[in-house]
């Protein structure tokens, strides 16, 4: 039953706590050494907040436990920092910190390229294995000795092999080894090239030029081939620079419209 006001003139209606002056409440008492509040209180009150971060990054394939791990540490490192005093609610606060926290996972500890499940696993056995049996042989293991000690077929063991380049693929600016020397990754790349489009340029003027007379054509030209100012052109064709200037205008605006119509 909702309570009636003093005046009688209804009921009194609750007012809902701002979230700022609610989160300076909870972390003053959190940093009150009178009145402590427990560490792992604070962090099952926010954790929500942590589980839904992780959650909404779940689709790229990790194990949510994971995320909910690294997101729970943005967590963490938000509480020892945040300052009630900053007049802002805590969620707003720790947000950004917690999401960065996901991103550089991602960005560190995660596979670049999409591997199934099944496949990262052996990729981390097989990893595991080469590099055991390489300081107990003190060489390279074979593929048949890295079957044995998985164990898996020659065959799995060289998917995993490969599906590990795609966790820490080479970079651009590695040098090649063997016989390349101290070539770079990027040098044995193909490039834009850019005459490609300067050709299909030419052409495009060429045929747009071809649409003017044989005066407008030669002021065309030399204004922008030979980059003449219109008083030199007005001296070189025998015409005024007013003159000049209508051409100009007039040779554009029929360039650009059959341009237009072209495209």
């Amino acid at each position: 039953m909702r309570a009636a006001s003093r005046n009688g003139q209804g009921p009194v209606q609750r007012r809902r706590s701002d979230p700022a002056r609610r989160d300076r409440l909870v972390f003053l008492r959190y940093r009150d050494p009178d009145d402590p509040l427990d560490r792992a209180a604070m962090v099952e009150r926010f954790l929500p907040l942590a589980r839904r971060v992780a959650r909404s990054y779940a689709s790229g394939g990790e194990p949510f436990d994971d995320l909910l791990q690294v997101a729970s540490l943005g967590l963490l490192r938000a509480i020892d920092r945040f300052d009630p005093d900053r007049g802002v609610a805590f969620t707003s606060f720790a947000l950004p910190g917690i999401v960065g926290e996901v991103k550089r996972y991602f960005r560190d500890q995660t596979w670049t390229v999409h591997v199934p499940r099944d496949l990262k696993e052996r990729a981390r056995l097989v990893g595991r294995s080469r590099d055991r049996l390489a300081g107990e042989l003190g060489r390279a293991p074979t593929t048949k000795e890295l079957a044995m000690a998985v164990p898996a077929t020659e065959e799995q063991v060289v998917d995993a092999l490969g599906a590990l380049l795609a966790y820490r693929p080479s970079s651009l600016e590695a040098e090649l080894g063997g016989d390349a020397g101290d070539t770079l990754h990027t040098r044995t790349l193909g490039a834009c090239d850019g005459g490609y489009a300067a050709v299909e340029r030419c052409t495009m003027v060429s045929e747009l030029l071809a649409r003017l007379d044989t005066r407008d054509r030669e002021v065309v030209r030399l204004r922008y081939e030979e980059d003449l100012l219109q008083r030199e052109i007005g001296e070189r064709v025998g015409l005024s620079q007013t003159h000049v200037s209508r051409i100009l205008r007039s040779s554009m605006r029929t360039m650009r419209q059959v341009a237009g119509t072209a495209a």
